[in-house]
């Protein structure tokens, strides 16, 4: 049986790890809904339907607090058959920087 005070550093590493866990999963999902989003309001397709994490290091806030800044990839389609690549970076919940589709692609007929 561990003594008092072994169990509660695991529980203390076991909150943090949860704590982590947690909050990378939020950025994810919250980097899913950016990205389906902008391949939406671009008129293009958005593949995979996933983003992935590509990116992290700690970054300071406007408050001057640390945070994770957290780097995603997706990928999108203009016509289904070529494949582009889309980036965005997440500070938080913020995003803070984007490169991807950013408006439908207008085919010009010449008559």
């Amino acid at each position: 049986m561990p003594d008092f005070p072994t169990l509660i550093f695991l529980m203390l590493a076991g909150s943090a790890a949860y704590a982590w866990w947690n909050s990378a999963r939020a950025a994810a999902e919250r980097a899913t809904q950016l990205g389906r989003d902008a391949c939406r309001a671009a008129g293009v397709i958005w593949l995979d339907q996933s983003v992935h994490a590509s990116g992290l290091r700690l970054r300071r806030r406007e408050d001057g607090r640390l945070g994770w800044e957290r780097r995603f990839r997706f990928e999108y389609s203009e016509d289904g058959i070529d494949r582009h690549v889309g980036q965005l970076v997440l500070h938080g919940e913020r995003l803070v920087a984007f490169s991807g589709p950013t408006r439908a692609a207008q085919v010009v007929t010449l008559q």
